[in-house]
């Protein structure tokens, strides 16, 4: 790895990595325009962000490369909480800012609200991934990709939770029943735009609600 800088001339040289720029061109040679992103901080982390068609082709083509623990798999919701961030008082009031609603995908980018995220790791080279890719929601507001499981069997359980919490469906899962909340429960709690209603009532993390000890006896001879 090349120098950060360099001490006599002053002027920064490029950090070079070859190990994540091996990765990078060989997702590249094998998955073409779907890859669409990347990010890389040299020596650091990797961010590859691909189309959702290519979603199981690039968890293949990962692992194909020696990334042979899954670590974990979910979503993200980007879309700024239209109730806030649930740790201020509800009674102050609060400075508009333009900004506030801007929707920023993170690292590689993105180009919905919605994004599946992934990460991998090579465990004899000591090298991880983050794998990324939009979620278009569907005319009839659905939203679907492709299971892992059949890549990473690890998936299974990270799928059924984020088909939970988010409402996404994911092709080819053989059992997306909830794990955590009843089945006739209505609504995806992850989303930004599902309400809790505990922080409606209060701020994280709650205002304490202090009752007045009761008086003993020793008071009661101090007030005579």
């Amino acid at each position: 790895m090349a120098q950060l800088s360099d001490t006599e001339t002053g002027e920064a040289t490029p950090v070079v990595d070859e190990l994540r720029d091996d990765i990078v061109a060989k997702l590249r040679a094998e998955l073409g325009d779907a890859v669409v992103d990347v990010h890389q901080i040299p020596g650091v982390d990797l961010w590859v962000r691909v189309t959702p068609e290519a979603w199981r082709s690039a968890g293949e083509a990962l692992h194909s490369q020696g990334f042979d623990y899954f670590c974990f798999l979910s979503a993200m919701d980007w879309m700024p909480s239209p109730f806030g961030d649930g740790e201020n008082d509800p009674t102050e009031e609060v400075e508009e800012d333009p900004s506030a609603n801007e929707i920023r995908q993170g690292y590689a980018g993105g180009d919905t609200r919605f994004q599946m995220l992934a990460r991998v790791t090579d465990t004899r080279r000591h090298v991880s991934v983050t794998l990324k890719a939009d979620l278009p929601e569907s005319a009839d507001g659905s939203i679907s990709i492709a299971t892992w499981i059949p890549v990473y069997a690890g998936a299974n359980w990270h799928e059924r939770e984020t088909h939970e919490m988010f409402g996404i469906h994911f092709d080819g899962h053989p059992d997306l029943r909830n794990m955590y909340l009843p089945g006739d429960f209505e609504g995806y709690p992850l989303r930004k735009d599902f309400p809790l209603l505990a922080r409606l009532v209060k701020p994280w993390p709650g205002i304490v609600d202090v009752e007045p000890m009761p008086a003993s006896d020793d008071d009661e001879g101090d007030d005579s």
